[in-house]
């Protein structure tokens, strides 16, 4: 249950980890490894690592109890620095290994490298692993994880060129997970001659292709417009005793769905459903960046959800993209309520992505009401748009001034306006009066004749 609510309010650090302090206060409960590992996982996310630190340190649980810090909860500690880019703590933290007693060999060593070329540090962990090949030798697997960072993390085809020439350079060879992240480089750069080069190559020094490899050339294929031959490798794949999951289908239906072919796109979703394998979000991802109006979209979302599949928040991120393009705000707020009755989270993400569609489109009191609200939350804004609304503000704030100073100056007008008239209405009362005809009435009173006073 603890893990549950967590989950839940992942985004937001602070009511987290109240939580997590009220729940470790009952006397009937005691967090376990697992909930522990979520909490420190949030708070690195939100790059409060001083506040996760002192969690490990409560995990080791001093004299009385046990230890429950595991190599895993480093592991946590070194993905969340490199994920902020913060390489040299990243290694600091592997090092920390020996102070708990950890035995730290070539797979704690790995474990490193893929967390920072996961997080595009491919160039220091590159460094790393030429520095240290005397403590941990060079072989197929370190070579292979900074060749899929060069190819999947940084997509760069002469970086990964580079460091597959470097494995042949020093007598490493080249396996079957070596070609699939190459040529994934290349199908992604749409370079088909280079993909069947390789998978030719594959054959010829009896190396057998895996299903990513064949998904590779699937998608290669598919995106140069060759349907046909996509669908034959894949009943090929099938003969060899390579079943095709939904990556292989994905690889198919993106480069469909980009080429506006919707239909044929649709009977390999629907060939994907009769083989009983369920649709991912990045199957309902590629309908999504096609579809043309509101109703197309809901309509969608509903029968994802029927099938079982729930929209993550890179989804909402999306849409909310694609209605504030149409400028259809009323359906931005209904996604954005949605996010928060569903517990799917608002991050920073997804505030950069609203608060620009909103300022883009005019909504300037709408934006800065968010940019607030993201602020509270204590997300960092972007650059661009945090100066932006800055200089909104500071432009409104100067013209509320000019406004009230024209007010002011018409308010003084209009009493000075109102003096004048009057001022003027009793000169001309005077110079009227000055210009009538005397006139006065004569009164006979006992044979006498006198003037009326």
């Amino acid at each position: 249950m603890v893990v549950e609510v967590l989950s839940r309010v992942r985004h937001d650090w602070e009511v987290a980890y109240t939580f997590f302090l009220w729940a470790g206060k009952r006397p009937d409960y005691a967090p376990s490894l697992r909930e522990y590992h979520s909490m420190i996982s949030i708070l690195a996310k939100m790059r409060k690592f001083d506040t996760a630190w002192a969690l490990i340190d409560e995990m080791r649980g001093g004299r009385a109890g046990p230890c429950l810090v595991t190599p895993q909860t480093l592991l946590i500690m070194i993905r969340r620095y490199c994920a902020v880019h913060d390489v040299g703590r990243a290694i600091n933290t592997f090092y920390a290994y020996k102070k708990f007693k950890f035995d730290v060999g070539i797979e704690e060593f790995h474990g490193l490298l893929s967390a920072l070329c996961r997080y595009k540090n491919v160039q220091d962990a590159e460094h790393l692993m030429f520095c240290n090949k005397d403590v941990f030798p060079l072989n197929t697997k370190s070579f292979n994880i900074i060749l899929n960072g060069w190819c999947n993390a940084i997509r760069s085809p002469r970086e990964a060129e580079r460091i597959w020439r470097e494995m042949s350079k020093r007598g490493v060879r080249h396996d079957v997970v070596s070609y699939a992240s190459i040529m994934s480089c290349y199908s992604k750069g749409s370079n088909l001659n280079k993909v069947l080069k390789l998978f030719s190559q594959m054959k010829s020094m009896r190396i057998e292709p895996d299903r990513k490899v064949y998904n590779a050339v699937i998608h290669a294929l598919a995106k140069a417009r060759h349907v046909k031959e996509a669908i034959n490798l894949l009943k090929v794949m099938e003969e060899n005793g390579i079943g095709p999951n939904v990556v292989t289908y994905n690889s198919l239906i993106k480069p469909l769905c980009k080429a506006r072919k919707v239909d044929e796109a649709r009977e390999v979703f629907d060939e994907m459903l009769q083989k009983g394998l369920s649709p991912t979000i990045q199957t309902y991802h590629a309908f999504f960046r096609i579809l043309r109006n509101g109703e197309e979209v809901f309509e969608l979302l509903k029968k994802m959800r029927k099938l079982g599949c729930q929209p993550t928040n890179d989804t909402y991120i999306m849409l909310i993209r694609k209605f504030s393009r149409w400028c259809q705000f009323d359906n931005v707020f209904k996604l954005w309520n949605e996010m928060i009755e569903k517990g799917v989270g608002t991050d920073r993400s997804s505030y950069i992505v609203l608060i620009h569609g909103l300022f883009l489109n005019g909504r300037l009191d709408d934006a800065y009401k968010y940019y607030m609200e993201m602020k509270e939350k204590q997300f960092l804004p972007e650059p661009k748009i945090d100066q932006m609304l800055q200089d909104w503000v500071s432009g409104k704030q100067y013209a509320d001034r000019v406004v009230a100073d024209l007010k002011n100056n018409q308010l003084l007008d209009k009493k000075l306006n109102n003096q004048i008239r009057v001022q003027s209405k009793k000169h001309d009362q005077e110079k009227d009066f000055l210009k009538q005809p005397e006139t006065r009435r004569v009164v006979r009173e006992r044979g006498f004749s006198f003037q009326e006073q």
